[in-house]
């Protein structure tokens, strides 16, 4: 890395650009009534005891203002036979349009976000440091949301930018006369702290009020954000326990009179289905769902109402029991602007608390065929304006779709395609002698589609279709590392951190192996079947490895790559992807799909 890697990433991209699921708890059909007073014969004078309140909620949107391309960009509906059916959903003009018509007849309505609201977005917003999404947020009338990992992609300092306003640092103002106001919401940051002052960022909480009606709002992202975020991203900070912060924000909303609690938590869980009308309580209360947040679910104070949750861009809609045995509300709305939830929350005036017992839930499907929100469509039309010059330069041709992010396999052909554009730009000698190159899943954030996404035609794949895959610009790494470094990399794929839930490297052509899902923890990497170019890996062999800055830094879990030394700082992921598109396709000669036959699996 060099000396100042915070501002050479901010001004990458431009540099860049330049040269080259949802359960849906007792499934509710048609939402309730939504927040009209109710009277319920407890009233005082003319005032009604109760006032239903209105939670819309979202997550996880990634600066996805267009509808998010090929299977990125659909939902599964399970049908009244039983049939699954994919539904094109998202993009904010018909998100705007949703939360807007579920608004209508609510006067007491409040709207949330989980977290990664921006960060590995698709150019339109990540070109411009994300400030195309902050404006529609304020055009969506967001009120509050919690910081996601991914709001540390560029560090704390550009966090507070976007909170605050201003123009970026190193590349100024993207529009003459127009300075960038910054978010009109307040982000949450309540258990990350600077290690200088030892005090939250960001607001820890925040309350929403109306009429009297008070509701508290705490916001935390998950305590491993260290582990999935460049270490640059977040330097100088600490991340907190959930459960235990929460819980402090809670008693300190209860001592100040806020007996209404929500708590907006980027982390999140597996439902049992992938369809986002899945019934999560039909087995029985939490059976439905598995991962981190059933455990912090439990461990939150009854204090809390309701938690809107994230991060693993799942759709559910969840009962999970707090400490005291009552069912408490949990829920996530897929990503990318997909779905919203709409709870509603029946406020009871005289202890200023929810009623649980009556608090409903439900998740929609933000769909594509309702009217398009036209202040959304001209703020897309503005910004696209400013990145056409870039974004619609063609970089190569394919034949077909090469998923990424919609391919639910270990090896992914789009992971494949992306390794091998790695493992070529850096195997001359003079660029790090690479013999090897591993790419993390998570990083690969769209698929490639072959239809086109404007008026460059079928087939071709433009620059800003090709940033959306790889949005980050990270710089590559190549370092020595040892046949058993190398070894022990692939087996902490599925052991340690990564053993409930694996994260499965996408590896460059000529690394072999067999993955056995019948086994458990590091066994499930067969040992004696890993093969480069056809030889068995020699422990006490010096390998060059190529991967990104984040894998290098020991990133998801992998300590093995980021023990690796002599390491030599080559281009971004970005500019090797796209040279390896154009290197290896026509218009006459599309690149087709490549073959997943690297890691031989056994269920």
């Amino acid at each position: 890395m060099s000396a100042n890697p915070q501002k050479n990433r901010a001004s990458r991209r431009v540099l860049a650009a330049t040269a080259g699921l949802v359960t849906v708890g007792a499934l509710v059909a048609a939402m309730p009534a939504g927040a009209h007073d109710r009277g319920k014969g407890h009233g005082h004078g003319h005032q009604s005891r109760t006032v239903d309140v209105q939670l819309l909620s979202f997550n996880d949107l990634h600066g996805n203002l267009e509808p998010p391309a090929g299977s990125a960009g659909t939902v599964s509906e399970t049908q009244a036979d039983g049939t699954v059916t994919s539904v094109p959903a998202g993009g904010v003009e018909y998100l705007a349009t949703s939360l807007r018509t579920a608004r209508k007849g609510n006067p007491y309505s409040v709207t949330a976000a989980g977290g990664d609201m921006v960060g590995a977005s698709p150019l339109l917003s990540g070109l411009f440091h994300d400030e195309p999404t902050i404006e529609a947020l304020n055009g969506l009338d967001l009120d509050v949301t919690a910081v996601g990992n991914h709001e540390f992609d560029e560090g704390a300092t550009e966090l507070a930018r976007l909170q605050n306003g201003g123009c970026h640092p190193v590349e100024g103002c993207y529009e003459k006369g127009k300075k960038f106001k910054g978010a009109d919401f307040p982000y949450l940051a309540a258990n990350v702290t600077s290690e200088k002052t030892g005090k939250p960022i960001l607001k820890p909480y925040t309350v929403w009020k109306k009429n009297g009606v008070k509701i508290g709002f705490i916001g935390v992202t998950l305590e491993g954000t260290p582990n999935i975020v460049t270490a640059n991203g977040v330097k100088g900070l600490k991340f907190h326990d959930e459960i235990e912060t929460v819980n402090k924000y809670a008693k300190e909303l209860d001592r100040q009179g806020v007996k209404s609690i929500v708590a907006l938590i980027h982390e999140g869980g597996a439902p049992a289905s992938a369809s986002y009308n899945y019934d999560c309580d039909s087995p029985g209360a939490g059976d439905g769902i598995s991962g981190p947040i059933v455990d912090i679910a439990k461990g939150i104070t009854p204090k809390v109402d309701a938690l809107v949750t994230g991060h693993t861009h799942q759709a559910y809609v969840c009962t999970v029991p707090d400490p005291s045995g009552k069912p408490r509300m949990v829920t996530s709305a897929s990503s990318f602007g997909k779905l919203y939830t709409d709870t509603t929350l029946t406020y009871d005036r005289r202890t200023n608390d929810i009623v649980r017992t009556s608090v409903e839930s439900a998740n929609h499907i933000v769909s594509r065929d309702q009217a398009k929100a036209t202040d959304m469509t001209k703020l897309i039309a503005r910004w696209n304006t400013l990145a056409a010059p870039i974004a619609n330069r063609p970089q190569g041709w394919i034949t077909a779709d090469i998923n990424g992010r919609g391919s639910t396999a270990p090896e992914k052909p789009l992971g494949n395609l992306i390794a091998d554009a790695q493992l070529e730009g850096l195997a001359p000698a003079d660029k790090g002698g690479a013999v090897v190159a591993f790419m993390n899943p998570g990083g690969i954030r769209a698929d490639l589609v072959h239809a086109a996404s404007g008026s460059e035609g079928d087939g071709v794949v433009t620059y800003g279709e090709a940033f959306t895959v790889q949005p980050f610009t990270n710089m590559m790494n190549v370092v020595d590392l040892t046949g058993a470094q190398l070894v022990a990399a692939l087996q902490q794929q599925v052991s340690g951190s990564n053993e409930a839930s694996p994260k499965i490297l996408q590896v460059s052509k000529g690394l072999t192996y067999t993955l056995d899902l019948t086994k458990s923890g590091a066994d499930r990497v067969v040992a004696d079947t890993i093969r480069l170019n056809g030889e068995a890996i020699d422990p006490a062999k010096s390998y060059r490895v190529a991967m990104n800055e984040f894998l290098a830094g020991g990133g998801d879990g992998f300590a093995a790559l980021g023990a690796g030394t002599n390491k030599l700082v080559g281009a971004s992921d970005l500019d090797l992807f796209n040279a390896y598109l154009a290197a290896h396709s026509t218009a006459d000669a599309p690149l087709a799909p490549p073959a997943t036959d690297r890691i031989t699996l056994v269920q």
